[in-house]
């Protein structure tokens, strides 16, 4: 079948809006399309920093035919309810056509129209696509009126290879293109995607961006190992340099040993940050190298010598620069700087980094005591200090490596490498792949810092909304759930909650923050659920364990969670939930048909009467019921959750068998109100490990 090649030619789009760009474009063109009746066999979106690509496979060369059957209103109906209908179709009366049913003659518009040739609604929708293309940012060029993210020069559009003609502010479609700006920038003419793909290629443009990237990867590590030197892993660098080139070309240049007394994240930030090079380390020592890896658009006739010898003269002003700022920052104590935050403002609603400060030492001394004691005054030392590289000049000008500098700084000025380590990792973990504080006073620092944002922001009623969360409070408190969890620190949450809440309420005023505590509690359940469903665990064991109420210790919840789903795994706790779920039904109807005759009614509560239990399977269920009540409650006491769930597996047998030999709304009333109270013993003793209601299935 027909295929669709389309290629809007600009300048330079930036590397940031490329993938999105491409996505956009497929996304309309096809939507376009498929509202238009046309189905396809494979859309792909490419994009280089000069061109965006769209080709689509099997598409029809026309629209099917379309017929449309509407039904009106009676023969016989009033005349204004007919003209209504006649103008709603656009046809005349003659034209509509007579439907019998048995409830009358209705008329019955029926519309045929004629598919029309694929290339004619290509130029319809295309360039309304191109003129309302959602770039983040646009711009006008020249006389015309046509908006595009750079300079567009041309537009390629061809539809089983023939041109598909239209014009957008004097751009006119063709089959022409342009390879690479330097290397291959004589016009080519192409007709189908596979013949457009080589020809590019053949002029110094890869179009697919994985392959570009790919290309990068491997070259730059192949110049590596050439240098007995390992590739420092960036992905995400690697996917921006992909979209600054069209033909990329490794190389490889060097800079003075000496920068190399600066801290190496310093010398990594402004490579990559700045000049977009890939850093390299010695794997004998594990340090970083003086030598990186740029990637040029170019091919050389001296091998790209110069282009080495001037990217090597930029980095050595950068790195000059860099260790200016470190070498003066080296001069001054951290604690000498403590008061300068007094001028920087955390939040209009939260005060200063310097009232910050304080709050985060009270905090991380409770957190510290609970954690582990003995170690509270490393714990304050770090806490008190750990924000003070904000006003430092290295931060100043790489603010990416806050955290990291104060530890160099830390270990510069002869302050302990518990404390140093604790000022570094007190923004860990910052994502999922993220590691942890390495000790327990850098773990009370990073909970310090991070409950203190979420409290505050809280009280300040800054919650997240829907897909917005400007301060990364839910990475906040993934971070809290991931260090909690993987440290096994026992926290009870509410506690905690109200001590913070209690240190902004100091500094803003008593009534802040009045309902904080619950929906942070609820926010955690949601962070926990996300956390453990990355795991594999389903959420609804979660929410089954957080409905037992005053669930704040995450390991304890963590750990019923997984004797929970261990347990519902065998076939006792698959059969269990199922007569536990029937129980639970005929209670419901029963304790609402009660409700009905009195609205005071309590449910079957109080404990079955053992003078009314009559068939043995009944008196089977209450003895075991009594049995697996108290070993339940004596392991849930001692935490043994596992232990917990195999006493109640006790109970499938009896259950099984009172439901098979058991009728529970038996004819005489005191009989049916009996075994209703023990349908309700099943319950509170399945209720005193989770709330089984709120498991699927």
């Amino acid at each position: 079948m027909p295929q669709l090649l389309l290629e809007l030619f600009s300048e330079e789009i930036p590397a940031r809006m490329q993938a999105a760009a491409a996505r956009d474009l497929e996304r309309l063109v096809v939507g376009a399309l498929t509202d238009r009746g046309f189905l396809n066999e494979g859309a792909r979106g490419f994009a280089t920093p000069r061109r965006l690509v769209l080709v689509i496979e099997g598409l029809p060369a026309s629209q099917s035919d379309v017929r449309e059957e509407r039904k009106g209103p009676k023969v016989d109906a009033p005349d204004a309810a007919i003209q209504g209908f006649l103008r709603s179709t656009g046809l005349s009366k003659d034209q509509l056509k007579i439907q019998k049913e048995p409830k009358g003659d209705f008329y019955l518009a029926v519309t045929e129209r004629k598919g029309r040739p694929t290339p004619a609604v290509l130029v319809e929708i295309i360039p309304e696509i191109i003129r309302s293309f959602p770039w983040p940012k646009q711009q006008r060029w020249g006389a015309g009126d046509l908006t595009w993210v750079r300079p567009l020069h041309s537009i390629l559009c061809t539809f089983d290879g023939e041109v598909v003609p239209f014009e957008i502010s004097g751009i006119k479609t063709g089959n022409k293109t342009r390879g690479h700006r330097f290397l291959g920038n004589d016009v080519f003419e192409v007709r189908r995607f596979d013949d457009y793909v080589e020809k590019l290629k053949r002029a110094h443009a890869i179009l697919d961006p994985t392959e570009r990237k790919a290309i990068i990867l491997h070259d730059a590590k192949q110049l590596a190992h050439a240098q007995n030197l390992e590739l420092i892993a960036d992905e995400t660098l690697a996917d921006e340099v992909a979209g600054l080139v069209e033909w990329p070309v490794a190389l490889i240049g060097q800079f003075d040993k000496a920068f190399l007394d600066v801290p190496q994240e310093i010398l990594i930030s402004t490579m990559r940050a700045n000049q977009k090079y890939f850093a390299l380390k010695d794997p004998k020592t594990g340090g970083l190298a003086n030598k990186f890896v740029v990637i040029s658009n170019m091919i050389t006739k001296d091998g790209g010598k110069n282009v080495v010898a001037g990217n090597e003269r930029v980095l050595r002003a950068r790195l000059s620069d860099a260790k200016f700022f470190w070498d003066q920052d080296k001069k001054r104590s951290l604690a000498s700087r403590v008061d300068e935050l007094k001028h920087i403002v955390f939040h209009a609603k939260l005060g200063t980094q310097y009232e910050r400060v304080e709050r985060m030492r009270a905090l991380t001394k409770d957190l510290i005591d609970r954690i582990q004691p003995g170690e509270a005054a490393a714990a304050q030392q770090a806490a008190s200090l750990c924000k003070a590289d904000l006003v430092s000049g290295t931060v100043g000008e790489f603010p990416e490596v806050q955290g990291l500098i104060g530890g160099y700084l830390a270990l510069s000025e002869g302050l302990s490498h518990v404390v140093a380590d604790a000022i570094r990792d007190h923004y860990r973990p910052q994502g999922p792949a993220d590691s942890l504080p390495a000790s327990a006073v850098g773990a009370s620092v990073a909970l310090a810092e991070k409950l203190d944002t979420l409290v505050g922001m809280f009280g300040a009623d800054e919650k997240p909304t829907g897909s917005k969360d400007p301060f990364a409070l839910r990475r906040a408190a993934l971070g809290v759930v991931r260090i909690v969890i993987e440290r096994q620190l026992r926290l009870p949450l509410t506690q905690v909650f109200s001590g913070a809440l209690q240190l902004h309420r100091n500094q803003r005023g008593a009534s802040f923050g009045a309902q904080a505590t619950e929906a942070l509690l609820a926010f955690f359940a949601e962070r926990l659920k996300a956390a453990l469903r990355e795991k594999g665990t389903r959420h609804d064991l979660v929410d089954a364990v957080f409905s037992l109420g005053n669930q704040d210790d995450l390991v304890l919840i963590v750990r019923r969670v997984e004797a929970l789903q261990k347990f519902l795994a065998t076939d006792d706790g698959t059969n269990l939930l199922s007569g536990y779920k029937r129980a639970l039904n005929i209670l419901k109807i029963e304790e609402g048909k009660e409700k009905k005759k009195d609205a005071k009614h309590a449910g079957f509560t109080g404990k079955p009467d053992v003078a009314l239990l009559e068939v043995p399977q009944e008196v089977e269920l209450f003895k075991s019921l009594a049995i697996a009540n108290d070993l339940i409650a004596a392991e849930v006491q001692q935490e043994r959750f596992e232990e917990a769930m195999r006493a109640m597996s006790r109970l499938r047998a009896p259950v099984d068998a009172f439901f098979e030999k058991v009728t529970v709304n038996d004819a005489d009333p005191k009989l049916r109100e009996n075994r209703l109270k023990l349908l309700s013993e099943i319950r509170g003793a399945m209720h005193s490990v989770a709330d089984f209601s709120k498991i699927e299935g």
